[in-house]
Formats: C-alpha cells, structure tokens, sequence
C-alpha cells in the first residue's frame, strides 16, 4: 500500500503585482517536489491593476493554486487568512519580489525535519539590479547595517532570533497563535520572538537558499527602515523587553542627537558633544564602508556606501522614535497608528 505523501502548503502575500506574479508562480512550479504534494494559497489585497486576471489564469491550469481575498489588504492578515485557509501540515511562507533555489521547498521540509526546531528559514540574502540596489544589498549584509543579526549572515547555520520567510508545523500556529493582525510591519520578528519566548527554537540554515531584493533608492531604503522602527516599539510594548539590545541603539543615537542639536545653541559642553558624536559616527560610517568595498569589484559602491548605512541606522531610529511618542506618549493602539510613516 503507498503511503500518501505529506502535504506543504505555500502562503503568498500579495497586492497589485501584474508584473511580478507570473515569474513567481513559474519559480514555484519549477520548485523540486520529490517527497511531498503541494498547495499554493495567494492571499490577494483586492488587487487592481490586472493581478487577478493573471492569478485566474494559472488556477485553471493548475488547481492547487488557489486565491484567498485579502480585504484588509494587509500582511499579516494576508498571512493568516492564508494559514487558516491550508490544508497542509507543513506550511511555507514565500514572497514575490524574491527569488529561490529550485530545491528551495525541499530543503525548507529536510531541514524542518533533521532540525527539530519549530520554524526554519535561510539567512535573509540581499542582491540588486541596479548600481543603487547591488550597494544597498552590499550593505544589508554588513554587520555594521544590521547590528550583527544572524539573520543577515549568508553562512550561518544554528539557532536564531529570526529567520526570513519561515516554514513551520501546522501545529505550531494552533499552539502558539497566528500573526499578530496589528502589526503592519515585523509581524515575523514578533512571532518568532514568541516561539522563542515559549521555549520553541528557530534555526537557519545555509541550505535554504532565496535572494531578495532590496528598495532601489536612499529614499525608499531610509522609509522602509523608518517602518520597522516604528513598529518595533509596538513589538517591544506588547513583550515588554526587546528581543535584543541592538533594537534600541538607533533610536538611542537619534534621540541624542536631537536632544543635543537642540540644546546646542545655548550649552557650549552640548555642542562639543553633537560634534563629537557625529564626527565618531561619520569617522565609522567612513571607515566601515571602505572596509566594505575593499575589493576590486565593490569600489564603485563607495561613494554611496555611507549613505546607505546612514538611511538603514537613520531611518530606523527616526521610525523609533515616531513609534514610541504614537504607542507610549500618545498611547494610540494600533487601528490609530495608521500614519504615513506605515504606507508604502
């Protein structure tokens, strides 16, 4: 008697992606599927710009892609409403605007398994297309941007605070809960810290292997990382304790910096200190990027290169700040939270 093969289900946020969701869905059924049957659920915000046409086109041809409304037109409930739609018993998040190994699922499953851990992933491995992005993906990568997380580290291998994406045991959700619906950003930081919190380990692999691609401009770069600062504090608010000291550190240069610029103009030992902490931040940010580009083929990064540090730690204490006068001076819960700062 065949024994029946265990069943992955795929979970995809999504929202006006017509360009995008095509390449994607050819990489999924490209994926290695020896071992396993799988599901594909696209949990879709209402999309407008054509996406749903291309969506109905690949589920007439392949009907274990299916499509879930999404009317809140968010992540985490996109998640959730995908989670609880599954009918696997393994589940695994992907994302469009990332691209896979085609032993990506497998390894997601083998690793699962061989590990014992309650979520794995891979290291969260940037790359770029553009002069712009290939120096922010550079950056990503680098301790100095992201506070020595061991998720940026590609070789890693070993217990985590987080991993990118994730695969999980269904069982695990219905233990610990779904994804916190509030949270607009972080809501994977959150629940890993919860499965941390509970005991649960998570663990990354350099087997499972995905690139993702970074914001293409300073701009966009400083306002994505202005969003997770800002709703970090939510994350720390709802735990108590942040997951780790390094969360604090941009918030607490931005704040310094502020209070001494304002205090400058009327305290001489002020504007010394505002001198001083930023020449030591520049003198850093300086000699950290050309340890960064110091390769052959990375100088034509360096020009941009401190300005990319500068937009990832910036950004996020700036967005740490927002957060902590909205959710502990304000007291805004998050249906209020709801500013500018969150879109886009």
């Amino acid at each position: 008697m065949t024994q029946a093969l265990p069943l992955l289900s795929v979970i995809v946020p999504c929202r006006n992606e017509r360009q995008h969701i095509a390449p994607f869905l050819e990489a999924v059924l490209a994926q290695a599927r020896e071992g396993f049957e799988l599901e594909v659920l696209i949990a879709d915000g209402m999309s407008d710009d054509g996406t749903r046409e291309v969506l109905a086109e690949y589920t007439e041809r392949h009907p274990f892609i299916r499509v879930i409304d999404n009317p809140e037109r968010n992540t985490p409930h996109a998640l959730n409403r995908a989670i609880t739609a599954a009918r696997g018993e393994v589940i695994v998040r992907m994302d469009v605007h990332t691209v896979y190994a085609p032993d990506y699922l497998r390894e997601c499953l083998a690793v699962l398994e061989e590990s014992g851990a309650d979520n794995v992933g891979g290291a969260w491995h940037a790359a770029g297309k553009t002069y712009v992005q290939e120096a922010i993906a550079l950056g990503f990568q680098s301790p100095f941007s992201s506070g020595g997380a061991a998720s940026h580290a590609t070789e890693f291998e070993g217990e985590v605070d987080s991993v990118y994406l994730g695969c999980w045991r269904r069982a695990v959700f219905e233990e610990v809960g779904l994804f916190d619906p509030e949270l607009v950003r972080n809501q994977d930081d959150e629940l890993n810290l919860r499965l941390v919190r509970a005991g649960r380990r998570v663990w990354q692999s350099p087997r499972i292997k995905s690139r993702y691609y970074p914001r293409a401009s300073l701009s966009a770069l400083f306002r994505q990382y202005a969003q997770y600062g800002y709703w970090k504090v939510r994350v720390i608010q709802k735990h108590r304790l942040p997951a780790s000291l390094r969360h604090l550190v941009p918030g607490a240069f931005v704040l310094a910096l502020l209070l001494l610029a304002l205090l400058a103009p009327f305290n001489r030992l002020a504007c010394w200190g505002l001198v001083g902490l930023v020449g030591l931040y520049a003198l850093a940010n300086v000699a950290i990027s050309v340890l960064t580009c110091f390769k052959p083929a990375r100088l034509k990064y360096l020009p941009l290169m401190p300005g990319v540090f500068a937009a990832f730690h910036l950004g996020y204490g700036y967005g740490f700040l927002r957060g902590a006068i909205d959710f502990v001076l304000l007291r805004k819960g998050g249906a209020s939270a709801f500013t500018t700062l969150t879109r886009g």
